[in-house]
């Protein structure tokens, strides 16, 4: 007698008798394709964007010196060295439109001018590779020309010459250092205005120096390094 089950034998006749349905192949996304890097670029753009715009946000309501103001340009400015020149002005945009709902249009248009197109200048500069001390001078003219614009701009909305403030503490200022000089003369408003224009433009300096500074060593660390600081700074900072 046949010892095989009779019960059994029928599944395994209607297993046969049914087809395995094919297995259909799993999509693949491929990280290089252009899809792929659109929707990645897009992502980046909106977030870095949102960044740059919260840390201005925090640094006006919740002033902390001068810590969160040397992380202003940095978001804007790694979007360019990740994605060019298209998505860094993208992200300059819309961190003026994120500032102008939260803010009002003149906070937006102040982060906009100059630390908006100061950041995407950096990237541009980072991405060349060009050396710090040009692109910390140009930055620094940027910086400069972005603070008779706040003075211009806030002059108006406010109805008063700021311009003349800056001029009286710069007399006083240019007093102090003919005394020291022992010159026996009454400083010019020319040379009071060129001090006044020197200082601003020494303190944009040093405020380029330390973003670079900093960039050197976040950016470093998220795979998108800038170009490596003069030797001096080498030596200073025991950095390679």
């Amino acid at each position: 007698m046949d010892d095989t089950n009779w019960v059994d034998g029928g599944d395994e006749l209607i297993n046969q008798s049914q087809p395995t349905p094919p297995k259909m192949p799993t999509p693949s996304l491929n990280p290089n394709s252009t899809k792929v890097r659109q929707t990645l670029a897009m992502v980046e753009t909106a977030f870095l964007a949102s960044a740059g715009s919260l840390i201005w946000l925090i640094n006006y309501y919740f002033p902390l010196g001068p810590l969160l103001r040397i992380f202003f340009p940095i978001p804007i400015a790694l979007l360019y060295l990740r994605w060019g020149s298209r998505a860094a002005w993208m992200g300059a945009l819309v961190s003026g439109l994120l500032l102008t709902v939260l803010m009002g249009p003149t906070r937006s248009i102040v982060f906009l001018i100059p630390y908006g197109v100061m950041a995407v200048q950096l990237g541009a500069f980072w991405r060349r590779s060009v050396p710090w001390e040009f692109s910390m001078i140009t930055g620094a003219l940027l910086g400069t020309f972005g603070f008779f614009f706040r003075f211009w701009l806030f002059s108006i909305l406010l109805g008063e010459d700021l311009w003349q403030y800056i001029i009286n503490q710069m007399t006083g200022l240019a007093e102090w250092i003919f005394l020291r000089l022992g010159i026996l003369a009454q400083p010019s408003s020319v040379f009071i205005q060129l001090l006044a224009v020197f200082i601003i433009f020494v303190n944009s300096l040093i405020y380029l120096f330390a973003v670079h500074l900093v960039a050197l060593l976040v950016l470093d660390k998220l795979g998108n390094p800038i170009p490596r600081p003069p030797k001096w700074v080498q030596i200073i900072l025991d950095y390679e």
